[in-house]
């Protein structure tokens, strides 16, 4: 699956979570989770610019948490473990918060910020334990190892049985963190499993 169309399932998944949100509990002064549209790549300036206008305009009993769901993202290039965070949902933000007019007022009008999740005048409430569900996803998401290496490449094995190999990539399991290589023992290519950690790029 391509970054696009995860990027897209991850809109539509959102897009359910405030769809499917409990519309007979839509109380007055009721704290709820709001899913709030950004410009793609402002979602954690957005974040910061809306909890320095909680500040400013005093809205703290009103608008609780701002979040930015991300999962921590493991890149090995050239040998080298690089960690980044990943947002789970690019472009979306989540706020938890009374809605009345002054709250949607300082949400909707926070620079970055182009829409709440809903109709234009009704913005819809989240499911509160697909909230839960999102930002427990984003605290304890097993680390994704991304690679720089493809299939025809040449790659040295640094450790288990076969160090000091050399192989050629026939197939590769980003989801796995493994790939499949041709490694030639005793004059015989011989098709080898390893583990990114296990090889480095020539």
């Amino acid at each position: 699956m391509s970054e696009k169309e995860e990027n897209i399932l991850n809109e539509e998944q959102l897009e359910e979570v405030a769809e499917s949100a409990n519309k007979s509990s839509d109380k007055q002064n009721q704290k709820r989770w709001y899913i709030v549209h950004t410009y793609s790549g402002y979602e954690n300036k957005v974040k910061s610019n809306l909890e320095k206008r909680i500040e400013y305009m005093n809205m703290s009993d009103k608008i609780f948490r701002v979040e930015v769901p991300q999962k921590t993202v493991t890149q090995i290039k050239g040998g080298r473990k690089q960690e980044k965070e990943e947002k789970i949902f690019p472009g979306y933000v989540l706020v938890e918060m009374i809605m009345d007019e002054d709250s949607w007022y300082v949400v909707r009008h926070t620079a970055g910020v182009t829409k709440f999740v809903g109709s234009a005048k009704k913005p819809i409430p989240a499911k509160e334990s697909e909230i839960k569900k999102i930002i427990h996803r984003s605290t304890t998401q097993t680390q994704k190892i991304e690679m720089d290496v493809k299939v025809g490449e040449k790659v040295r094995i640094i450790s288990g049985p076969f160090a000091e190999f050399v192989g050629d990539i026939t197939e590769v399991y980003p989801d796995k963190a493994k790939l499949r290589a041709m490694v030639s023992i005793f004059g015989r290519e011989t098709p080898v499993e390893l583990e990114y950690k296990q090889i480095q790029k020539l």
